[in-house]
């Protein structure tokens, strides 16, 4: 167990006296007569843990006063004159040390499982179908959004409460070590790797860098005896993970929990059928296209696995609804529109899922493909634009393509065709629709968050 120091003293009268660091035992202390954790001055819980932490344009010391001033009731600060103004600002070495320590040390007082979720592709929509999955029988507590990094899983773990029966963290990296790092904090008894694709490759040198990054994970569970729940169609995921123990799932026969894609009334939507015990159990979701089937599977056999039985992980399923901009269907636009709203993350994997999911559906609607720009590639950005550019030229000469972003503009003169059009940035296209709308389609959005697509998604 790491300390951040020795005891806690009151702040002194002197102020050339520095009062002492708190040490991480009495820290919880303090911790535990709070009502939460947060890192937000701005509208805090009453009575909660103020965490003054560090940014690159901001210094949470500097509202710590503040934060105790509506209704904190105490703040870890890293700066002493704090401490020696105020008894209760508690003054540690580093206050993202302190938050980590914190929210390793209440993991430990926690007497129930915890599940670690990572992946490229997926993981915040598995997180959230697992989640409801076990909340149809189970207390739990799960990551909320997608915070999921070294701040958002202490933070997560910190919300966790002694009576709730299972946890679900989200974690999730751009670099290697990361999950290496959050594993460490979250300590997770179980783990599932939704997919390995090329994202944040700029983090990550290559894919092979991914690849290694996200399977720290399996790493984690081969060393602490863990159990990991893996898609037995992906070769790559059932490659790394053949040391460790294991439940599989999946289309093929191979698979431990077995499924297979049924065609949904309303067209767009994913349903399937899974097997179990001699019975056929239907699913009909509200998820938009067949690449969510490993999602919902994932979900299925985190159910099955622990005691959930099958006809509430059906209804838990079909009564997902998924928003936020991830794989969200709009119907029926002012404009007589019908979207796919995949906006929240874009990679060359994500991209071209969707898009081949987009382009597999029938209809009598005009298709359109409103697409980004994929932020976080590095070196191979030019490279993966170009590809997806050079594809599209071939493979949608029926379909208009608006292709926006500074990386998709870059590249008009080496990829001309009359369907595609170019558009430097998101205003310029949003000025477009605005005088010129498009109507009764068919339209898949997607692209990274950093292209703020939402306010085209208004315009359709």
């Amino acid at each position: 167990m790491l300390f951040l120091t020795s005891r806690h003293l009151a702040p002194q009268k002197d102020s050339s006296l520095l009062p002492n660091r708190m040490d991480i035992l009495e820290l919880y202390t303090y911790f535990k007569r709070c009502s939460g954790v947060t890192t937000d001055s701005r509208a805090p819980k009453r009575d909660s843990l103020f965490i003054a932490l560090k940014g690159e344009r901001f210094d949470g010391n500097d509202f710590a006063l503040d934060a105790l001033a509506k209704g904190c009731a105490y703040a870890v600060v890293d700066r002493a004159e704090l401490a020696q103004k105020e008894a209760r600002c508690l003054y540690v070495e580093d206050s993202f040390v302190a938050l980590t320590e914190l929210a390793r040390m209440h993991r430990r007082q926690l007497g129930f499982p915890i599940i670690g979720i990572t992946g490229t592709n997926g993981k915040t929509t598995t997180k959230e179908l697992i989640s409801a999955v076990l909340r149809s029988t189970y207390t739990i507590g799960a990551t909320v959004g997608n915070l999921n990094n070294q701040i958002g899983v202490p933070l997560t773990l910190l919300s966790f409460t002694p009576e709730m029966q299972y946890g679900v963290v989200e974690m999730g990296a751009s670099h290697i070590g990361d999950i290496a790092e959050l594993t460490a904090i979250a300590e997770p008894d179980f783990g599932l790797i939704t997919n390995i694709g090329r994202a944040h490759l700029e983090g990550f040198g290559s894919f092979e860098g991914v690849t290694k990054a996200k399977c720290e994970l399996y790493d984690w569970l081969g060393q602490h005896n863990g159990e990991a729940w893996v898609n037995a169609d992906d070769p790559l995921l059932m490659q790394h993970s053949a040391p460790l123990v294991r439940t599989t799932y999946g289309t093929s026969r191979e698979a431990f929990f077995r499924a297979s894609l049924l065609d949904h009334p309303l067209g767009y939507f994913l349903a399937f059928a899974f097997y179990w015990q001699r019975e056929t159990y239907r699913v009909h979701t509200q998820l938009v296209g067949k690449y969510n089937l490993p999602n919902a599977l994932a979900a299925v056999a985190v159910g099955l696995r622990l005691g959930v039985a099958p006809p509430d992980i059906v209804m838990a399923l079909e009564h997902y609804s998924p928003s936020n901009s991830r794989s969200q269907y709009i119907a029926n636009t002012p404009h007589h529109n019908n979207l796919v709203v995949d906006a929240y993350n874009a990679n060359p994997s994500s991209m071209y899922t969707a898009i081949e999911n987009f382009l597999s559906t029938s209809g009598a609607q005009a298709k359109y493909l409103i697409l980004g720009d994929m932020f976080e590639l590095g070196s191979a950005s030019r490279e993966e634009h170009l590809a997806l550019v050079q594809r599209l030229a071939r493979e949608t000469t029926d379909i208009t393509c608006y292709l926006v972003g500074k990386e998709f503009a870059a590249l008009e003169s080496e990829a001309k065709a009359p369907h595609l059009h170019y558009f430097p940035s998101t205003e310029i296209l949003a000025e477009q629709l605005r005088l010129a709308p498009i109507e009764h389609a068919f339209i898949l959005v997607k692209a990274s968050r950093g292209m703020h697509f939402e306010s085209l998604v208004e315009l359709c």
